[in-house]
């Protein structure tokens, strides 16, 4: 595939290297010199010195003949530009990368439906979203890019003294926002059907909004609920730990966060009134002391600095918290973490290269993501102009045993699927394929 990079300083330099390793077609703008001469040195890339928010430069990278436009400069304004004359210009699909959570607060102004752009990408907001998930979900599969980041997939065993048992799944009353999109048995794996039965012992697989998905979770096992609100520190109160701090329900957890700067403090205590914001520097032992890390039941580092989280990391498990999770971004890393009693580290590298590879798809799919056991793929799919899908209802279309729509977005708006609904032109879908069955799924959404 043809892919257009803007920006060539570390996250573009890496991705031009993460996509040239697969075999696409890499064109990568930067406005530094220096960078485009090291670049092309580097890697089998052509480079080009400009201004990526610049029409002119972008008609010389040729954007109208690209698969994919990824505008990551350092700069979220010039990002969000660039993808949008990027997207108008004639790229199949146009992501921005960006900082700041404004932009991905679609409740006051909608910035990625209102530029056209297909995707907001915030390495900030999926680690955050990674860690959040080891919390709440351990055993979910998130799908930060389907639906907007709005849904994940979780796979419970089921309990043989829950009410469910028995049951088919038309007779079960789960939340509005939740699917149950598979069915694992005697080692066979099945797309499920609103007359499948429930049996002990099976395996399901609950697709949907994440506060919707833990409320249906009770349906199908008898995990004790817990006693009391458990307790997070949070050490840096960046963007990620703004995040981590946002995404984690009150309700279920007592958040306390450490950072270090004052005036950062001041405005992380408006932004997060629930939260106990505490001006200090993580990395001291004794603040972790006071604080109650020896105490908690998760710990997160993520101040920014590798060796900083590491370090906090560690005195937090020698003081005794119960878990302990961090960013690490330095691959050479990795081993070490283990090793000092780290729980679980997220690297912002490969959660963005997971999110990225998933966009590099052809035709209908927007973005893919297996399922375990590699039977069954989670697609997001784009229903094309005059395609089939939009022919009739979805109760009529040729999808049964096949392809399962968990979630139709339409307008910016994402919702579950009824069995009247008639998908129209511009929709995106998420659904469940048969891997047997892709090839026909998919072309019902294309162009006949």
């Amino acid at each position: 595939m043809r892919v257009l990079t803007l920006g060539a300083g570390t996250v573009g330099h890496w991705i031009a290297e993460l996509l040239c390793g697969k075999r696409h077609d890499v064109t990568v703008i930067d406005i530094d010199p220096e960078r485009v001469r090291q670049i092309n040195s580097e890697l089998d890339v052509q480079a080009i010195q400009g201004n990526a928010a610049h029409s002119a430069v972008l008609f010389q990278a040729n954007a109208a003949g690209a698969d994919i436009c990824l505008a990551v400069t350092g700069n979220d304004e010039a990002n969000i530009l660039a993808a949008s004359m990027a997207k108008a210009m004639g790229v199949r699909r146009s992501i921005a990368r960006t900082y700041s959570p404004v932009y991905h607060d679609s409740s006051t102004f909608d910035y990625q439906r209102h530029y056209g752009i297909d995707s907001l990408l915030s390495l900030e907001h999926l680690s955050a979203l990674e860690l959040v998930r080891s919390i709440r979900n351990p055993e979910a599969i998130p799908l930060e890019h389907f639906a907007r980041g709005m849904l994940e997939v979780y796979d419970t065993e089921v309990s043989p003294q829950c009410s469910s048992v028995g049951q088919r799944l038309r007779e079960i009353q789960l939340p509005a926002g939740v699917r149950i999109g598979s069915i694992e048995r005697d080692d066979e794996v099945w797309l499920a059907s609103g007359e499948d039965e429930i049996q002990a012992g099976d395996h399901i697989s609950l697709i949907g909004i994440p506060a919707e998905v833990t409320k249906a979770r009770s349906r199908f096992h008898t995990a004790s609920k817990r006693s009391k609100r458990q307790n997070v520190l949070i050490a840096g109160g960046g963007q990620t730990g703004l995040h981590v701090a946002r995404s984690l329900p009150h309700g279920e957890f007592r958040i306390t966060l450490l950072e270090r700067n004052r005036k950062r403090c001041e405005l992380l205590s408006k932004l997060l009134p629930d939260v106990t914001v505490v001006h200090a520097n993580a990395n001291r032992r004794s603040v972790l002391e006071d604080e109650g890390g020896g105490a908690t039941d998760y710990f997160v580092a993520c101040t920014g600095q590798d060796e900083n989280n590491i370090m906090a990391g560690v005195e937090a498990r020698e003081l005794g918290a119960r878990r302990v999770l961090g960013v690490v971004g330095r691959p050479d890393y990795a081993n070490v973490v283990g090793k000092l009693g780290i729980d679980q580290v997220v690297s912002e590298r490969d959660v963005a290269a997971r999110q990225i590879l998933g966009f590099m798809n052809d035709g209908a799919v927007i973005s893919y993501r297996p399922m375990p056991k590699g039977k069954i793929g989670i697609y997001e799919l784009e229903v094309f102009p005059d395609s089939r899908v939009t022919s009739a209802t979805l109760t009529d279309l040729p999808l049964a045993g096949r392809c399962l729509i968990t979630a139709i977005e339409s307008n910016g708006f994402v919702r579950g699927p009824k069995a009247n609904d008639q998908l129209r032109a511009g929709d995106i879908v998420v659904a469940l394929i048969d891997h047997e069955s892709r090839d026909e799924c998919v072309a019902l959404f294309k162009n006949p």
